[in-house]
């Protein structure tokens, strides 16, 4: 199984995130790819698998606008029969932003989507631990 893992962080509580999530594939024997937002594409998006994208809540309960939201519309319609998973961390608010984002992944027709695994501020081992699994259950 090949697995990218894309993600923007601003603090680091999302990069932790993703260290997780890449644990938990790579010890489910996944290749495991970690890719910045700038360097994801639409073609290279078909050479996963599973994509497992994290992206922290900003401004009113929003994907991060200038590098992140940009990249995850033009990778959309590549996701179609692809497994998705979706993590994120924010500071305020009630985690409508993955919400949101959780039902525009699901009605773009990706395959599966699991997830979505959200932590307040800096992850907690509750939420590193869900990461970990969300790894692992991508790459299974």
């Amino acid at each position: 199984m090949k697995i990218a893992i894309v993600y923007y962080s601003g603090t680091g509580n999302t990069e932790a995130m993703a260290e997780a999530v890449q644990e938990g594939a790579m010890k489910a024997k996944a290749q495991v790819q970690v890719i910045t937002p700038q360097e994801f594409s639409p073609s290279l998006a078909l050479a996963f698998d599973g994509i497992a994208f994290g992206c922290p809540s900003m401004g009113v309960e929003e994907l991060e606008e200038d590098v992140f939201e940009p990249m995850f519309q033009a990778v959309l319609p590549s996701l179609a029969g692809k497994k998705v998973a979706l993590f994120g961390s924010y500071g305020w608010g009630d985690g409508e932003w993955m919400r949101n984002w959780e039902e525009r992944t699901r009605s773009s027709g990706v395959g599966s989507l699991l997830g979505p695994v959200i932590a307040n501020e800096m992850p907690d081992e509750t939420a590193l631990d869900a990461c970990k699994a969300l790894g692992a259950s991508l790459a299974s």
